[in-house]
């Protein structure tokens, strides 16, 4: 069933826990935005006596655990839907003529498999080929320990996870297997901040002076478990090594397991236990060409391996359903270097010489350059629509450069949402945004007792915040946020992004007349919510002043 297809008793239900979720809303808000000093000073300014101070705080607190405790059942109906397409920027499907996809983790979705089988096989690379420990062999693949988006000081050899505003979360910071004190954190980078001059360059990637690496990709899971493994190795031996060697020496060996067709070969062999999903992407493919739609695929992997891959997925005639094939792109260089030309690809890989003047359908394409594309096809702007999963070799280029609209693939989203709709989570989100909000009304009063109690507040919502971090992963916490603020990675997804979903298979839920809205979610100017959604009649003041006149 379509998101917004819903019966009109359920509508009128989702209005009234909309209302009640409303007033929630605003006692929240109203916390946070009153004026700390009428506020407070109203709560507390009949006496100047400790004991009494401390007395009206505690009933602050309480009743405002009473009135969020109170609302949990309406809040906890307020589940989200993991087939949903979330929206960055306003677009809609009647302007799309084409689609366009990647290939791994858009089109063909793995199983946590191939993550070991990468992981196995670059380990046994360092072994065999650069000599590294024999004892590396007792290592093996931890799906759980990293998420996508982490960065990696290759000079410190540290991991860890960094927010939109370029501060590492305390906490998430890893040496090898293991966290780093947050005393040594600050040490090391004077404070939490990692300075601009040596974050990740524009595709995460550490070169000309940066030594950060971001890891953006779902492929870099296993990259990232194994740095962490054999830095555990050296570590746990005192064993002295250079970071940077072992960066450039684990990044060889990964790229090996692709780029010599290692990988390719071992999934070509087992269809059935690396790929998932098959039957959906199939369903969204055949959609759009019952709709008369373009579609086209540009993908680094080689044409043998989308090949065996999209027979299993669609059938023997999957390129009937796409007017232009294009495999070895070297992205994110096709989208910005104009000088390599295509070049024919036979069903049987043999390349061909002859000069291209047109992209035609049904044959096979290698590498080329988006602009070249553009000039053959005429594919410009906003009514193509082009999916990936990276988002910045698949996204970025697109949404700055050249126009075309985006979608970003990201399967975290399932699990990330499936924790998100917990009564758990939900309950410890509710006090979170409630208990802050005393914090930074109640911390104007500066006398000892007061202190006291905010101090003791102040420990219980960061033992709060560690909680919903680990909830997510143990080690990095969620995707998508890092305590409050967004992610360095949920920054970058929400620029380069005008939609995003868990799985391709998120358009089956949707017509084509369908427009995505973006929610207007007030900035911390503006008013938390507008007149007409406002609920009549409640007094936020009122129910939070009765501890004065009780």
């Amino acid at each position: 069933m379509a998101p917004l297809s819903f019966p009109l008793s359920s509508l009128l239900k989702l209005k009234d826990c909309a209302q009640k979720a409303n007033i929630f809303c605003n006692v929240l808000q109203g916390l946070h935005h009153r004026p700390g000093k009428s506020y407070a000073a109203s709560v507390c300014s009949s006496s100047s006596d400790g004991q009494d101070m401390t007395d009206r705080l505690w009933s602050v607190y309480n009743e405002t655990k009473k009135q969020t405790e109170d609302l949990l059942p309406v809040i906890s109906t307020n589940s989200v839907n993991p087939n949903t397409i979330f929206a960055n920027n306003e677009m809609s499907l009647r302007d799309i003529e084409i689609y366009g996809f990647d290939y791994d983790y858009t089109l063909a979705f793995y199983s946590r498999h191939l993550h070991t089988l990468i992981f196995d096989i670059a380990r046994d690379i360092l072994i065999t080929n650069l000599r590294y420990p024999e004892g590396l062999r007792n290592y093996e693949y931890i799906p759980d320990f990293a998420v996508r988006g982490l960065h990696y000081d290759v000079q410190k050899a540290l991991l860890m996870k960094i927010d939109a505003f370029h501060y590492i979360q305390l906490g998430t910071v890893y040496r090898g297997l293991h966290p780093v004190p947050d005393e040594e954190v600050i040490a090391m980078y004077e404070g939490s901040h990692v300075p601009l001059e040596i974050m990740s360059d524009f595709y995460g990637k550490s070169s000309h002076g940066h030594t950060m690496k971001q890891f953006m990709d779902i492929f870099s899971l296993p990259e990232m478990t194994l740095l962490s493994c054999v830095n555990d190795f050296f570590m746990r031996h005192n064993i002295d090594y250079e970071p940077v060697h072992l960066y450039k020496d684990v990044k060889e060996a990964i790229r090996d397991v692709h780029v010599k067709g290692i990988m390719y070969r071992a999934v070509e062999a087992d269809i059935e236990k690396f790929i998932c999903y098959g039957e959906q992407s199939h369903a969204v493919l055949k959609k759009l060409s019952e709709h008369g739609k373009k579609m086209f695929l540009i993908t680094n992997s080689p044409f043998d391996f989308v090949d065996r891959g999209m027979h299993y997925i669609v059938g023997k005639d999957w390129m009937d359903l796409f007017d232009v094939v294009i495999v070895q792109a070297d992205k994110p260089g096709f989208f910005n270097d104009r000088r390599k030309p295509f070049r024919r690809v036979t069903d049987k890989g043999a390349l061909l010489w002859d000069r291209i003047h047109k992209l035609e359908k049904g044959k096979i394409y290698k590498q080329g350059n988006l602009y070249e594309f553009l000039r053959l096809t005429g594919w410009r702007g906003s009514k193509v629509l082009y999916f990936g999963d990276h988002i910045y070799s698949d996204l970025a280029d697109l949404t700055l450069k050249h126009g075309w609209r985006t979608g970003a693939i990201i399967p975290e989203l399932r699990k990330e949402i499936k924790i998100m709709n917990t009564e758990e989570y939900m309950h410890m989100m509710a006090w979170l945004q409630a208990l802050t909000g005393l914090i930074e009304q109640m911390q104007v009063h500066r006398d000892p007792a007061s202190q006291a109690v905010v101090n003791e507040w102040i420990r219980e919502r960061e033992a709060m915040r560690s909680q919903t971090k680990d909830i997510f992963n143990g080690q990095f916490g969620s995707l998508f946020r890092t305590y409050h603020n967004p992610t360095y990675f949920s920054r970058r997804l929400s620029r380069f992004a005008d939609i995003y979903m868990a799985s391709i298979s998120c358009l089956l839920n949707y017509d084509f007349q369908h427009t995505f809205f973006p929610r207007r979610t007030p900035l911390q100017h503006e008013s938390p919510f507008w007149p007409e959604h406002s609920p009549a009649g409640i007094s936020v003041s009122s129910q939070l002043h009765r501890t004065n006149s009780d």
